[in-house]
């Protein structure tokens, strides 16, 4: 898991609070799926156990992609390594 909660817990969507059905799993836990499909490059299906199924991964993938929350968070993860690759050679 990456530790950035408070720099990109509030890029991530609000999870509904009333609905029927099984519970919205973490965005967090979701993102940190996705993220690992995406550093990988492994299909889908091959997520390890220890993040959520990989069909909702890959929803909220579908999701988050079109309505730019993945392009707010890789922003936010871009600056985030700028400024440690600064600081290492400060």
């Amino acid at each position: 898991m990456i530790k950035s909660g408070k720099l990109l817990n509030p890029l991530l969507p609000e999870l509904p609070k009333d609905v029927r059905g099984r519970p919205w799993r973490d965005n967090r836990e979701v993102l940190d799926g996705i993220l690992w499909v995406l550093r990988t490059g492994a299909p889908w299906r091959d997520l390890p156990e220890k993040y959520p199924p990989y069909q909702t991964c890959h929803r909220r993938f579908q999701q988050w992609s079109s309505d730019g929350t993945l392009e707010k968070v890789q922003m936010t993860l871009t600056e985030m390594l700028e400024k440690r690759k600064k600081n290492k050679y400060e």
